[in-house]
């Protein structure tokens, strides 16, 4: 541990004396677990985002990642690197080769350190990045969401979306374009096609525009393949560019709408399910509820052979008291008629209740 730094005294003579800082420690009690300790390019892994409670999220991530990674990929092993094979003994004398097996042997126990799931900072609230090594992250959030789907069985509580991380590049518009002209070359370059559709966000940063970002992945997609088509209501592929500070995240994932944009609390609900309005807007309409039901009773007493002011009272409440339709659910639906050439706009517009989510 290091020692703390303790400031001079005042000449003055004066006996106050400030608090110790203790800036090495801290320094180096970040970097004792390796690997990098904030969101940066060249990384792969899971972009969650939660209900302003990151630490929970954090060990939510944790038990949910493992218990469906051992499910789907096997338990964590750890490889033994003091069985590799030493040199002989005549270098072992040599000073150079005493340099290198230390080297060598600083390198094995950083790599020993690294775990299968590990966060990084990613500089934006309410948003977790957890790092991936050795998996397939969009693999296992798709196992994830699909055993979900099926069971609908609730297993997080602060959890809101699971987005696998596929890449990460500069959130410069060149470096992004160069980056996607071969990252999404697996999915839609010749032979392979399939309909599409691009969802943008940005977090912490204004220097790019979302029409921009949307018309260059468009235009990539287009040139892989001329018959890439889009489709905003059920599209085979969903292109996710997340944009958090200086770093573009990206990936493509699959059953993007039917797995309710990958939102961990709505895919465990039964498509019976009414929506539920806020407590203020529920209250309200309990409120008007009685106060009809009393009116129409009152007016039954009063002249029991009109009826008229009792058949107008149940149209009025059936009218009030109906679940009102999600908002997610109405750019969806007229959608679905739009030109492939404005995307771009259109896409925008299926995505402005996301705005709603951190």
């Amino acid at each position: 541990m290091a020692s703390p730094v303790q400031q001079p005294v005042p000449p003055g003579g004066g006996k106050r004396k400030r608090k110790a800082q203790y800036v090495q420690a801290k320094r180096a009690r970040r970097c004792d677990s390796g690997g990098p300790r904030q969101l940066e390019p060249g990384l792969q892994g899971i972009l969650i985002t939660c209900n302003m409670n990151e630490r929970k999220c954090v060990g939510e991530a944790y038990n949910l990642l493992n218990e469906y990674g051992d499910d789907l990929f096997g338990p964590e092993k750890f490889t033994d690197k003091d069985q590799q094979p030493s040199g002989s003994t005549g270098e072992d004398d040599d000073a150079e080769a005493a340099l290198k097996k230390e080297v060598s042997d600083i390198k094995a126990s950083t790599e020993m350190r690294l775990r299968r799931f590990q966060s990084v900072e990613s500089g934006v609230n309410n948003v977790v990045f957890i790092r991936t090594l050795g998996i397939e992250p969009e693999k296992l959030v798709h196992h994830i969401l699909q055993d979900m789907y099926k069971t609908k069985k609730k297993k997080t509580r602060v959890i809101l979306r699971l987005l696998p991380i596929l890449g990460t590049c500069k959130a410069f518009i060149d470096d992004m374009k160069k980056y996607a002209e071969t990252f999404l070359e697996p999915w839609f370059k010749s032979p392979n096609k399939g309909t599409f559709q691009i969802v943008y966000k940005s977090r912490n940063n204004s220097n790019i525009h979302r029409d921009e970002v949307i018309k260059v992945f468009a235009g990539i997609v287009g040139s892989l393949n001329s018959e890439n088509k889009v489709d905003l209501t059920n599209p085979q592929y969903t292109v996710v560019v997340e944009v958090i500070k200086a770093v573009c995240c990206l990936s493509v994932v699959k059953d993007y709408m039917l797995f309710r944009k990958y939102n961990l609390q709505e895919v465990v609900k039964t498509a019976t399910e009414p929506p539920q309005p806020p407590p203020e807007q529920a209250a309200q309409a309990g409120d008007c509820q009685e106060a009809k039901l009393g009116s129409s009773n009152g007016s039954h007493q009063d002249d029991p052979t009109d009826g008229k002011s009792n058949q107008q009272v149940e149209p009025e409440n059936s009218a009030e008291l109906a679940p009102t339709q999600p908002a997610s659910e109405t750019p969806e639906a007229s959608e679905g008629t739009a030109n492939p050439e404005l995307a771009g706009q259109v896409t925008e517009g299926s995505e402005s209740n996301e705005n709603d989510l951190p």
